[in-house]
């Protein structure tokens, strides 16, 4: 991106040239959840998202901590040999009791064990001993005693805003183990703090004035001055209903709720209701918005996510206006804009995170979806959920702050001083941060640091990737255990195999030697101060031309023993134990592939980023080789194949995925039908529903990608063409009283997005 901050710059740097884990904080409006879309968009290594929340996990594209880890709720002692059972409500976990948790299926374990770069987003709600536990349960399961088993760790959030909750009966024992209850506080970032980048450069705000008022009300450095010019803008009898287009920022839930059923109530006409459309497995605790939504013409209602069309026409916190409602219709009107809009559904996702066997990349399964209208009522809504939202009018009733924090979080969330009203004056009392979360700020990295550490851990990078990769002592250690399990298995279908794992076994040790040396060379290579990449792009190069064919070679070995097991009756355990192989010497060799594209791009001082590094010939290598080995295989056993398909019995079910989740919406479903799927399959694979799809062709007829008449019979289309001759209405409405059930809402859309 261009527009990025330098901070944002160098950690996009620190993600992709370092393995260094990096704490990304920000005031309100600079930019963090762009920097993050940019990060999962833009890295070349293995990602997994999480979040403390069902609903921060959704906002962010991910999943749950608990449920990635598959971490209990209760609190966590970071010891062994301790008693964790205090009462009925308190309960801990300790490294022993937590183990039992680490039982998990083999898509989740090789999900943790292929994830290099983890992101935890809204990390300011996460309690210490949280992290503690992430960290035990990663080493476990990685079986590797660094820091988070070795993964990256970026963390995102604005320590400023949502605080842990920690009960004060947990607190007791808590205490004597941690000294506060923030992630910093946690046992493994006091041992490895993570380098601390703040964005500085803000987006939401451009008043001078304003932005120095909210970086003292931040710093704890609020004035009695900056209090008196505040309380300028008290109104107490600000009257809302006259002035509309203010949204009342509240402390508590039901003063938001109590407002915004009143003032739907007292708009004259009728209720018209919107139920979401839920597909697949999608739980209620993570729904991004109630179920059920209820409007009348003149509801004021805001967006709660941007417009991802060209058009932009809203953004998060955008507000407007209820014109005109039908069932499959709403229409909202920006006063001033003069301009008037059709709302379009918005789709949530709920993932997984799943390996893909053939690229051994971490990939996102879609498990359900929730597909709503994106808005909600909006004469108020408490300072919490405001989190993210920017508002150009607010009146803000933060008489009852009662969170560290909170006031600044209101009054962030406009875009300037002309929208504020407040309804009560401010108190100095009760608006001061947290002192622990100010003293940590005091860890924000200068610009002199931030350069010697990216230099620093490049280097230390490149020379630890170079290295493991050529590093195949864990490897040869699988053919080992493979080679004398045959001497424990009472399958006699699977000791036929025994002299070939020997064979290979042997092929694989014999690498170890010429790769320590080469190792060795490595490690002199980087002990210069100044290192000479052309001369290790050389080494690299001669060593990739002698060491490929050989891993390659087993690769091949591998995946033809599999082809061949596979259609043998009652050895499924054995074909099992070959899957985990050939996991490990795929990786092996698409590691191999990875560390040359690595060097070739440093010499070329290209930037090392997804584009660069993943190259079509390493996405494509196992696919390939499997092509080439099922032919080899149908070659040497000709009456075999000739029989039947059905004859394989331990064969992976494909399952339908998106191949690219993070593409737009519409271009997934674009690609699908260019291969040939009908709507109502696209919506199957998709798990959305067939109206879904067709508005995703009303965008995609919209921008000329399909055409009117690849969707519609011509018949209909030319009676559509008499049908709107003349008309200009926004909305659709009168049509289709006018032709009833001829044509359906979609079939007009996407008629009237073709003109």
């Amino acid at each position: 991106m261009e527009n990025l901050s330098a901070q944002a710059n160098y950690v996009l740097q620190f993600i992709n040239q370092t393995n260094r884990s990096i704490f990304l904080t920000g005031k309100a409006g600079t930019g963090k959840t762009t920097l993050l879309k940019e990060i999962i968009k833009s890295t070349h290594k293995n990602t997994v998202v999480v979040a403390p929340t069902g609903i921060a996990a959704l906002n962010a594209g991910g999943v749950t901590i608990h449920s990635m880890f598959q971490l209990p709720f209760g609190g966590f002692i970071p010891d062994s040999n301790v008693d964790t059972h205090f009462s009925e409500t308190v309960k801990f976990d300790s490294k022993d009791t937590l183990r039992r948790h680490f039982r998990m299926s083999g898509v989740k374990k090789a999900v943790i064990q292929n994830m290099e770069l983890l992101i935890i987003d809204e990390v300011s709600m996460l309690r210490a001993d949280l992290m503690d536990a992430i960290d035990f349960m990663l080493q476990s399961v990685r079986k590797k005693r660094n820091p988070f088993g070795g993964v990256q760790v970026l963390f995102i959030g604005d320590l400023l805003q949502l605080p842990p909750v920690i009960r004060d009966d947990e607190w007791q024992t808590l205490r004597k183990y941690y000294r506060g209850k923030f992630f910093f506080h946690s046992h493994v970032i006091q041992q490895n703090p993570p380098l601390y980048i703040e964005l500085s450069k803000i987006f939401r705000q451009s008043d001078e004035t304003f932005i120095d008022l909210l970086n003292n009300l931040r710093n704890n450095k609020i004035t009695t001055d900056n209090i008196s010019f505040l309380n300028q803008y008290v109104q107490p009898n600000f009257d809302l209903k006259a002035n509309k287009g203010y949204i009342t920022l509240t402390t508590h839930n039901n003063k938001a709720d109590v407002i915004n059923t009143q003032s739907l109530k007292d708009l004259e006409g009728n209720v018209t209701t919107y139920k979401a459309q839920i597909i697949g497995d999608f739980p209620d605790k993570i729904f991004p918005l109630e179920e059920v939504l209820e409007l009348k013409v003149g509801a004021q209602i805001m967006f709660i996510k941007n417009d991802l069309s060209f058009e932009k026409n809203y953004f998060n916190g955008k507000m407007g206006f209820i014109k005109s409602l039908t069932s499959e219709e709403i229409l909202v009107h920006f006063p001033e804009e003069n301009k008037t809009i059709e709302v379009e559904r918005y789709e949530w996702q709920n993932i997984r995170y799943s390996v893909n066997g053939m690229t051994k990349e971490i990939e996102e399964e879609v498990l359900g979806t929730f597909v709503h209208y994106p808005i909600k009522l909006a004469w108020a809504i408490t300072v919490h959920k405001s989190q993210g939202l920017t508002f150009d009018k607010a009146a803000l009733d933060v008489s009852q702050v009662f969170v560290p924090g909170q006031a600044y979080v209101a009054l962030s969330r406009l875009r300037s001083l002309d929208g504020l009203i407040l309804l009560s004056p401010l108190q100095l009392n009760g608006i001061s941060n947290d002192d622990e979360v100010m003293d940590y700020a005091t860890n924000k990295a200068s610009t002199e640091v931030l350069q010697k550490a990216l230099q620093t851990e490049t280097k230390n990078f490149l020379h630890n990737y170079f290295k493991e990769t050529f590093n195949w002592i864990a490897l040869a250690q699988e053919w080992r255990n493979h080679k004398y399990s045959y001497l424990d298995s009472d399958i006699s279908a699977k000791s036929k195999h025994s002299d070939w794992a020997t064979q290979q076994f042997e092929l694989c040790e014999a690498l170890l030697d010429p790769s320590a040396k080469f190792m060795l060379q490595l490690d002199k290579l980087f002990r210069e101060e100044n290192v000479d990449f052309k001369f290790i792009n050389e080494r690299i190069q001669a060593a990739y031309g002698y060491f490929f064919e050989k891993l390659d070679a087993l690769v091949y070995q591998i995946l033809y023993k599999i082809e061949e097991v596979q259609r043998i009756k009652q050895v499924k355990q054995f074909y099992e134990e070959l899957q985990v192989l050939e996991e490990v010497q795929t990786n092996a060799v698409l590691r191999l592939m990875k560390a040359k594209k690595l060097i070739e791009t440093i010499v070329e001082a290209k930037k090392i980023n997804k584009e660069t590094i993943n190259s079509p010939e390493i996405k494509n290598y196992k696919r390939q080789l499997t092509s080439r080995i099922h032919e080899d295989f149908k070659n040497n056993n000709l009456s075999l194949i000739e029989e039947k398909e059905s004859l394989i019995y331990y064969k992976p079910k494909k399952k339908k995925t998106e191949k690219e989740t993070k593409k737009p919406t519409t271009q997934i479903t674009y690609e699908l039908w260019i291969d040939k799927n009908s709507i109502e399959e696209i919506a199957l694979i998709r798990k959305l529903t067939v109206g879904t799809i067709m508005g995703h062709f009303t965008k995609l007829i919209q921008d000329k990608a399909v055409a009117i008449n690849d969707v519609l019979p011509q018949d209909k289309i030319e009676e559509l063409s008499e049908l709107f001759k003349n008309y200009k209405e926004d909305s659709l409405n009168l049509l289709k009283e006018k032709v009833g059930d001829q044509f359906s809402y979609d079939e007009l859309r996407m008629f009237k997005a073709s003109l």
